[in-house]
């Protein structure tokens, strides 16, 4: 039986960081972390996504934290297809993700950037959220199978974003495609009135990690601000629904990572709190790891991934179009 680990999908939102939750005396950038690792063994970078994470932050995170807290590392912008604003590209490079040589010079600050973590043992996965627009076909299987390839060692964890992906007829290849790259597959929490609404599904993929993501259900999801689409506070039955679906994926996988991205206000903090708490009181659950105690986080084998050059580049740069 794996451990369960219950986290959030940030811990600087702003709106987080503006209701109280961080008490006085701990609302510093050090302080807020140290806070949050005292309660949760996991949290998801996802200001990486945003701004190509940094070696410097990469080895504070670590050394601000207590032995066997874990990071999922949010991969950046461009390395998955998405619009990247130009203002946060490196050494004045074009957000261009069609050029091969933006795309390893990107690939190169990015696993930089990362590395303290690997080395520390205290990466957890580096999740790719594919845009709604990757559909399932050649071009993404072909995206998929350089991004293993680039980072070859690492964990990680795949989350798409078209419901087609987990169709009937569709959903055996994900599976299938998933597991021959070594990727985890992320289930999601979302609502499920809306025609882009991911199926809530959990297919286990690398016996390694398993990965569940909570959306929120607002139906804004689609069209929505960003407040809009994230404001969204789950009732004890909601999450009570998710027990014995995370309850099988630990029966088949050595962890188990259950972030609340629903990031309005405290919201995904005090959801994450409720689900530990139905986790530690459910006789079947399997025991969570507590922060302050718990043993180091295995370490990645192998040496650190050398991004794979231009060669592959250029399927990429079509893959990801």
């Amino acid at each position: 039986m794996g451990q369960i680990r219950v986290g959030t999908c940030s811990w600087t939102d702003r709106a987080l960081v503006g209701s109280g939750w961080y008490p006085p005396g701990r609302r510093d950038a050090e302080g807020r972390l140290r806070h949050y690792a005292e309660r949760f063994a996991v949290v998801e970078v996802d200001a990486s996504y945003y701004a190509l994470p940094s070696e410097r932050n990469s080895r504070l995170w670590a050394e601000r934290t207590p032995d066997g807290f874990v990071f999922d590392v949010k991969a950046f912008s461009l390395l998955t297809g998405h619009p990247t604003r130009q203002a946060v590209m490196p050494g004045g490079l074009p957000a261009e993700h069609r050029d091969p040589a933006v795309l390893d010079a990107v690939w190169d600050r990015f696993a930089a950037g990362v590395e303290p973590l690997r080395e520390a043992g205290r990466l957890g996965s580096v999740l790719f959220q594919f845009p709604p627009w990757f559909r399932p076909g050649q071009r993404a299987q072909t995206f998929l199978r350089e991004c293993a390839q680039r980072t070859a060692g690492w964990p990680l964890a795949v989350e798409f974003r078209h419901p087609s992906w987990w169709e009937p007829g569709q959903a055996e290849a994900t599976v299938a495609l998933l597991a021959g790259l070594g990727m985890t597959a992320v289930a999601v929490d979302m609502t499920q009135t809306l025609a882009s609404s991911v199926p809530p599904v959990t297919p286990v993929t690398t016996p390694r990690l398993s990965v569940v993501r909570f959306h929120g259900r607002s139906t804004a999801w689609g069209t929505g601000s960003k407040e809009d689409r994230f404001r969204y506070a789950y009732d004890e039955d909601e999450l009570a629904e998710w027990l014995p679906r995370v309850r099988r994926l630990a029966e088949r996988t050595e962890q188990v990572h259950v972030l609340f991205n629903n990031c309005c206000g405290d919201a995904a903090v005090r959801d994450a709190e409720t689900m530990a708490r139905l986790l530690e009181r459910d006789p079947a659950a399997v025991r969570l790891p507590r922060a302050r105690s718990a043993p180091d986080a295995p370490r990645t084998p192998g040496p650190p991934p050398t991004p794979a050059r231009s060669s592959s580049s250029s399927s990429s740069r079509r893959a990801a179009g």
